[in-house]
C-alpha cells in the first residue's frame, strides 16, 4: 500500500468516525462518567478540512472518539509503529524506550487528562525497581511511547466531553 494509499485510508476512516461520533451523541445521552478509560490508537492520518495531522483515538468502554490534532513530527512518531514499520535508526520515542529498558523502568499506561484552553495534558506512568512515578507529557510523545511499549492509552472522561463542546475544529496536542 503505498503512502497516498494508507493517508486516504486513514482520512476515509477519520470522516467516518467522525460522523459515527456525532450521530451516536445524537441518538444517546452521554454514559455516566466511571473514570478513566483505555482507548485504542485507530489511526494517524491528515484531515481533510483543515490538512493537519490529526491522531484517532476510540474508547473501548463506550465508543466514543478523540481527534486530537499533531504536528508531522509526532504524527511519524506514531504512526511508524502503529504500521508496523521499523526505521533504519531509532526515533526519538526509540531512544527513551532502550534507555528506560537499560534503567530497569517500565511504562506501565499513559493518560490523557486534561483538556485545558485548547491544549490537551496528558501522563506518563513508570515503575522501577521499588518505587512509581508519573512524569507530565504532551499526549503524542505519551501515545507515541505506548503504542511502542505496547501499553494502555486511558483518556479521562472529563477530555472527552470537553473536546465534544469545542466542535469539529478541535484543540492542538
Amino acid at each position: 500500500m503505498t503512502t497516498g494509499s494508507r493517508v486516504l485510508v486513514g482520512c476515509t476512516l477519520l470522516a467516518l468516525a467522525t460522523a459515527a461520533g456525532a450521530r451516536d451523541r445524537a441518538a444517546a445521552p452521554a454514559p455516566k462518567a466511571t473514570g478513566p478509560q483505555e482507548v485504542e490508537v485507530v489511526a494517524v492520518a491528515m484531515d481533510p478540512r483543515t490538512q493537519t495531522p490529526t491522531v484517532l483515538l476510540e474508547g473501548k468502554r463506550d465508543k466514543r472518539h478523540l481527534a486530537m490534532v499533531i504536528g508531522m513530527a509526532e504524527a511519524t512518531g506514531i504512526a511508524v509503529p502503529l504500521q508496523g514499520v521499523t526505521p533504519p535508526r531509532p526515533l526519538t520515542h526509540d531512544l527513551f524506550l532502550t534507555l528506560f529498558g537499560r534503567l530497569n523502568v517500565q511504562i506501565t499506561r499513559v493518560v490523557i487528562t486534561d483538556l485545558r484552553d485548547d491544549i490537551y495534558y496528558a501522563t506518563v506512568q513508570l515503575t522501577a525497581p521499588g518505587t512509581s512515578f508519573t512524569l507530565d507529557s504532551r499526549p503524542s510523545d505519551a501515545i507515541a511511547l505506548a503504542v511502542r511499549a505496547k501499553v494502555p492509552v486511558l483518556v479521562e472522561d472529563r477530555v472527552f466531553d470537553k473536546a465534544a463542546s469545542v466542535g469539529p475544529s478541535g484543540p492542538r496536542i
